[in-house]
């Protein structure tokens, strides 16, 4: 999940799935938190006209509060969301009909950053240090997967200021892209260990989600404009960093262009893959992960994830 507590006010979302002038097919999407570089190909596909090539009027919501989007797609308020590989599992776990149609991201950001008085090099060195997290109960479970000997503190979404302020020796859930790209730049030399070398299973951090019932001509139409906007941004990030500013006067350009250029070979596909791609084997062992330390109920990802939506 992402770190600060933001409150925007979420735009009321009618008609979805319905038909804007000019023919277009209006889409809802609504992001996971607010505009920011992990979205950076969602607004270079707006900016570019990809979207509008597609056939699609793509209407972008930032939410409320970030456990919002799933219940929101759930219930029909929302055509498409953007969201987590864990939380569509628990999503799925706990009956709604929601699923994972394309990773955005297809690594996990959520990481372990120190500052270098705390010692900390490598998971061993976590051994009885405090580990801040946002109180989320996976994020408990990947602490203890890393490094067992480690106490776990909640400290809400404060995350960087509980690290800088000396509460804790090291936090679990800022990202490497983001918060500890931030803190370099700010000369805090913050060391990260990123969670898919150090114990936990890797994930697709950042999903597109639809409805089970999801109409799958337009889902395929919005992640072939994905596709579209997120190669564009490979050939010229600073227009999709420009457009992700438009979108969000309040980002710090500085630090949206470090987080776009180190995100960027993540948000592309494996070699060999089409855009989107989630490796199913991938979500087995996740879903494993989970359900062997009590966060789901279910062990399998059957019905939560899906590939034949793709591009």
């Amino acid at each position: 999940m992402k770190r600060l507590v933001l409150v925007f006010a979420l735009a009321f979302l009618a008609g979805c799935g319905g038909s804007s002038s000019g023919g277009a097919s209006r889409v809802d999407l609504t992001l996971d938190f607010f505009p920011n570089a992990d979205h950076a190909g969602i607004y270079a596909a707006q900016a570019s006209g990809a979207f509008k090539r597609h056939g699609l009027d793509v209407q972008i919501h930032a939410p409320s509060d970030p456990s919002v989007p799933l219940r929101l797609l759930d219930a029909g308020k929302t055509d498409l969301a953007i969201s987590y590989e864990p939380e569509v599992l628990r999503a799925h776990d706990k009956g709604l009909h929601v699923r994972a149609v394309a990773a955005l991201v297809r690594v996990p950001l959520t990481s372990v950053i120190s500052l270098p008085a705390a010692g900390i090099r490598s998971p061993a060195d976590l051994r009885g240090k405090q580990v801040g997290t946002a109180g989320i109960d996976y994020q408990t479970a990947y602490v203890h997967a890393i490094a067992p000997g480690a106490h776990v503190r909640n400290v809400g979404f404060n995350l960087v200021p509980a690290l800088v302020s000396g509460k804790v020796d090291a936090v679990l859930g800022a990202y490497w892209n983001y918060e500890a790209i931030q803190l370099r730049q700010k000369g805090r030399n913050p060391r990260v260990i990123r969670m898919e070398t150090a114990g936990v299973p890797t994930y697709d951090e950042l999903v597109v989600a639809a409805r089970d019932d999801a109409d799958p001509s337009v889902v395929r139409r919005f992640l072939a404009a994905l596709a579209d906007g997120t190669h564009a941004l490979a050939r010229d990030p600073a227009a999709g960093v420009n457009a992700l500013l438009k979108a969000n006067p309040d980002l710090d350009p500085k630090l949206q262009r470090a987080s776009v250029a180190a995100t960027l070979p993540y948000f592309l596909p494996p070699k060999g893959k089409p855009y989107g791609y989630m490796d199913p084997a991938a979500w087995r062992r996740f879903t494993t992960f989970m359900h062997s330390r009590g966060l789901l109920k279910l062990s399998s990802p059957d019905g939560a994830m899906t590939d034949e939506l793709l591009p």
